[in-house]
């Protein structure tokens, strides 16, 4: 009979390109895997690596096997997280991954409604194109991701999404600067300004080169930076204008003003994503459920598009 470990090390392989980036990813030795992978061929009848280079390839056979080990560790993931567990009672384990102003506006809450639940969380600060990767490739089991109107997330099919909730971002300006009294702005406006930004090819970089993209221009990044927060204290000095969104912002300083962006408005959805063999998992839909709750509480409305 052939032995699910021995299916997954194969599986990883495929995944992660090497014996070795396989081992990490499992959190064995590269020996216990190629281990493994003997005992595999030997129980197969079948070689299903070979030898290229200073690395290896999947057989024909070893990609066949490799294709039905990962229906059949799926499977095994639905049966763990379901019949397996009580669902009046969500418990075990969850890996989550998010991005950061998630993690301070929706899973900090998240973790205090949890409490001592038997339902015990990790988590990991991710922008959302690697969360997605994370939850696909099965490193994690959620991932809280956003969405730009402008810029979107492709979610492969064996995941699924759900929204929670549109994540507004305002343009702040010292309280000195000329827009400062303005009821709104529009990009036009603001093809002038000195900005800082998240750093280049994150999303929200994106997200903000492409309000220019029609007008034609491209905006002047003086400082990139991951943290919001850095660009709230830049704001302050003076030295740049920021698009920050508002889950997760901490209260502003006297010296900061925020004034919505229009035509069009600046906006980001807000998802949770996670394998769509863990969808009647008691501990997601408890999770999940929980964040929508959170989420409208933060920003008035659920997402329903």
């Amino acid at each position: 009979m052939i032995d699910i470990g021995s299916l997954r090390a194969l599986a990883a392989i495929e995944q992660y390109g090497t014996v070795i980036a396989a081992a990490d990813a499992m959190g064995y030795s590269p020996s216990a895997v190629s281990q493994q992978v003997k005992r595999l061929e030997k129980e197969a009848g079948f070689a299903v690596l070979e030898r290229r280079g200073r690395g290896v390839l999947l057989t024909e056979r070893g990609l066949a096997l490799a294709a039905y080990g990962r229906r059949i560790l799926a499977e095994l993931e639905e049966l763990e997280s379901t019949l397996l567990v009580d669902p009046a009672k969500p418990s075990g384990s969850l890996r989550l991954t998010s991005f950061s102003t998630a993690c301070r506006g929706l899973v900090g809450p998240l973790l205090a409604r949890l409490g001592q639940s038997a339902l015990d969380i990790s988590v990991l600060a991710e922008d959302p194109r690697e969360a997605v990767a994370r939850v696909a490739n099965g490193d994690a089991d959620l991932g809280l991701v956003h969405n730009w109107n402008s810029v979107p997330l492709v979610i492969p099919e064996h995941l699924t999404l759900e929204w929670l909730c549109e994540d507004v971002a305002d343009l702040l300006v010292h309280r000195s600067h000329a827009l400062a009294g303005r009821p709104d702005v529009e990009p036009a406006e603001l093809v002038d300004e000195r900005w800082i930004s998240t750093p280049a090819g994150a999303i929200c970089n994106e997200a903000l080169l492409r309000i220019f993209a029609d007008l034609g221009r491209v905006p002047d990044i003086r400082v990139y930076d991951p943290d919001f927060a850095t660009h709230i204290a830049f704001v302050e000095q003076g030295v740049a204008v920021a698009l920050v969104p508002r889950l997760g912002r901490p209260a502003l300083p006297p010296e900061v003003v925020a004034i919505p962006v229009v035509n069009p408005v600046q906006a980001r959805q807000v998802g949770l994503v996670h394998r769509r063999t863990m969808t009647a998992s008691p501990g997601i839909r408890h999770v999940s459920a929980l964040l929508r709750s959170i989420a409208v509480s933060a920003n008035g409305e659920p997402q329903t598009a």
